[in-house]
């Protein structure tokens, strides 16, 4: 079995504010860093580590040659991985001292698969392999069509959420990852003014498995934990507290070390338990990529 993670691979200028930049607003960073980034090779770099056989396919533009070495440092296969020229996709990042960030991102050399390419990988994937997305690359839904057609199981975390998700053939999917705020504009869900959360939360998760009844849910919900279901159980995760240095990269840990847990055989409980783990191990540091942790660390935390 192997994980072909089709993603992003992003350069990150990440810029400490006081606040994020209002309309109109001019202000100055306290500094800032470059990192590697992007959801695609922050997942792959979690999926890697998780203990798994993993692939990155996608693009990178002349400035981003390092973002293919930090993947094989981590353990992924980048054999996939087709240099172009031009710029690199790149995010700019503003970041609170509380952690919280705003991201605005440019496609760059994301954007520009093509499905000769598509076509190419995909090849040497077969029947049960695990194809991993996100929504920051171009040829989603011929991706995911011919990765269907091979019977790999197709998981999907819907970000950065906005319509072309609607285009995608969403049926196809077994695994969605996704936030609250993913969720709610998935569904077309809208919470009623003073329900209590609890109930807000359980009438979101009934909805995505409302509208996708074959496919298994995980929901992210910040410092409320997660929760995990299929058509037999429903798992709450808590999250486990630390201190929140950065949190870039706490979704694509989440989502790297849980897919990378069922991958191996555990159970949903047990991928749920790691990816708590590791996500909190990740918003303890600095950094997106950088901040994600080795599954040794994540085994020893806590203990």
């Amino acid at each position: 079995m192997k994980a072909l993670n089709y993603g992003s691979l992003n350069i990150d200028f990440v810029y400490n504010v006081e606040h994020f930049v209002r309309s109109g607003e001019t202000i100055s960073s306290q500094n800032m860093a470059i990192f590697a980034g992007g959801k695609g090779l922050n997942q792959s770099v979690a999926l890697a580590k998780s203990g798994i056989d993993t692939w990155h396919a996608g693009n990178i533009g002349e400035d981003g040659e390092f973002l293919a070495e930090i993947l094989q440092k981590a353990g992924a296969h980048t054999d996939f991985i087709t240099r172009l020229p031009g710029r690199n996709g790149h995010a700019i990042i503003q970041k609170q001292p509380n952690g919280q960030n705003c991201i605005l991102l440019y496609g760059g050399s994301n954007r520009q698969n093509t499905k000769i390419q598509v076509d190419e990988v995909l090849s040497h994937f077969e029947k049960g392999d695990y194809l991993i997305l996100q929504n920051e690359i171009n040829e989603i839904s011929y991706i995911m069509e011919r990765a269907h057609e091979k019977g790999m199981i197709i998981v999907l975390n819907p970000s950065p959420m906005d319509e072309k998700i609607f285009t995608y053939p969403l049926e196809y999917v077994d695994y969605f990852l996704l936030n609250e705020i993913e969720a709610k504009d998935l569904t077309g869900f809208c919470y009623s003014v003073g329900e209590v959360r609890c109930i807000e939360t359980d009438e979101l998760l009934d909805a995505v498995c409302s509208h996708f009844p074959k496919s298994k849910v995980v929901l992210t919900l910040g410092e409320y934990g997660s929760i995990y279901k299929d058509e037999k159980q429903k798992i709450h995760q808590p999250i486990v507290k630390v201190p929140v240095i950065d949190t870039t990269a706490a979704g694509d840990t989440f989502t790297g070390f849980f897919i990378g847990s069922i991958a191996k055989g555990l159970s949903p409980k047990e991928a749920m338990q790691i990816a708590a783990k590791a996500s909190a191990i990740a918003v303890s540091r600095q950094g997106a990529a950088p901040s994600i942790p080795e599954l040794n660390e994540v085994y020893d935390f806590g203990r």
